[in-house]
């Protein structure tokens, strides 16, 4: 039995964000129904972040709504609502990340969802909060990389602003509701409360970033100086970075130079003795270093390193992690099936409990797939109502 078994959960949410946090709660077990626009669906099915199609919707739909069934309504209709609140009646956790404002407009926010179950779990999540003149504007990952300082840690120091290759902060705010939501089912079960729970896309971006925003109000607000070449972390000292070798390239963390030059046979590398160095010194030390490992492949300088115990790796592009051992040990992939018979691979969630992979072989929802099944377990509405609607 799964964690979270005999729970359900309502989410309303579209994009990435909402439904990468109702997606943890699937995989650990609850049932999570999508609300979807009647015709249209989460906007997502045809949001496509590349030219890959998979039955005809978007390659991230399928990513990150599987295991989870499809309710379409039409929300401005008054008995599609009235279907919707009989089903919030008997939820245990609703998820939404409208704009501030949208879900009054429908008659879905907090306080009128509590009065039908006061011990519900609201959880909503939204691009800058509820207060500030930000929230109103779009909650889109971009544009909160930018606005929250993330795009000055990436890059080397002249390339400018740089983002992140992934949807990064869509990814921590869901997760973040994901850890309240869990926290706030947990004293559902002591005190039979329920909860309102409130996170930011905004929110969650500073608090990614708590390690360096700590040390820029600790030092006299000094912006984060990148280095010139090979940056990988905008405070820490040489060597931290990725590495050309001659035939592909090799990541460093933390080490001494000291240690480094003579694992290395890097004669020149002796020239910064001092551990002050690695950070005062930080670029002519990379340089020197980036220079010295191009003489040789990642094979041989990983042999050089690895039984030394310092911190390396290789630098993989996907077809070489797929192949690679540690990669197959963790079995994370696994194949999926839509209702129609349509298969597709994708990853299983992280986490294990008790050592059982949380895995399931049910993949993304059709457009309204489940309603009849819905109407009939949990709504009570007249039958030319059910049938309109299962149909």
């Amino acid at each position: 039995m799964k964690a979270l078994e005999d729970y359900l959960v309502v989410d309303f949410s579209q994009f990435l964000s909402g439904p990468s946090a109702s997606l943890r709660l699937a995989d650990m077990g609850a049932r999570v129904i999508k609300i979807e626009r009647l015709g249209i669906g989460d906007i997502c099915r045809t949001l496509y972040t590349s030219d890959v199609i998979m039955n005809g919707e978007s390659s991230v739909f399928h990513a990150i709504n599987r295991n989870k069934e499809s309710f379409e309504v039409d929300l401005k209709d008054p008995e599609d609502c009235k279907m919707v609140r009989e089903l919030l009646m008997k939820a245990d956790v609703m998820i939404h990340n409208f704009r501030p404002g949208v879900m009054e407009r429908l008659g879905f926010d907090y306080l009128s969802v509590k009065q039908i179950n006061s011990q519900i779990v609201y959880a909503a999540l939204s691009g800058y909060g509820e207060d500030g003149n930000g929230k109103g504007k779009p909650g889109q990952d971009l544009l909160l990389q930018s606005v929250t300082g993330l795009t000055w840690l990436s890059g080397n120091a002249g390339s400018g602003p740089v983002a992140m290759g992934l949807s990064i902060v869509d990814m921590l705010a869901g997760s973040h509701l994901a850890q309240a939501i869990l926290a706030c089912l947990f004293r559902k079960i002591t005190s039979g409360e329920g909860a309102l729970v409130e996170v930011s896309m905004m929110g969650s971006a500073y608090d990614f970033q708590f390690e360096t925003i700590t040390t820029f109000m600790n030092d006299g607000e000094a912006l984060p100086e990148r280095t010139a070449k090979n940056n990988a972390h905008a405070y820490l000292g040489a060597p931290y970075g990725i590495y050309r070798t001659s035939d592909g390239f090799i990541a460093l963390a933390m080490g001494s130079i000291p240690v480094l030059a003579g694992l290395l046979d890097c004669e020149a590398l002796n020239a910064y003795p001092m551990l002050s160095e690695a950070y005062d010194k930080r670029d002519e030390i990379k340089a020197v270093l980036a220079a010295h490992l191009e003489t040789d492949t990642t094979r041989k300088w990983l042999s050089i390193l690895e039984p030394a115990d310092i911190w390396c790796a290789d630098v993989l592009n996907w077809k070489q992690l797929m192949e690679h051992e540690g990669f197959k040990a963790l079995n994370m992939i696994q194949e999926v099936e839509m209702n129609d018979g349509y298969t597709y691979r994708t990853t299983r969630c992280p986490i294990r409990i008790d050592g059982e992979l949380l895995v399931s072989a049910k993949g993304s929802p059709k457009l309204g797939q489940d309603n009849e099944q819905i109407i009939n377990q949990f709504i009570n509405v007249n039958s030319d109502i059910h049938e309109q609607r299962a149909n």
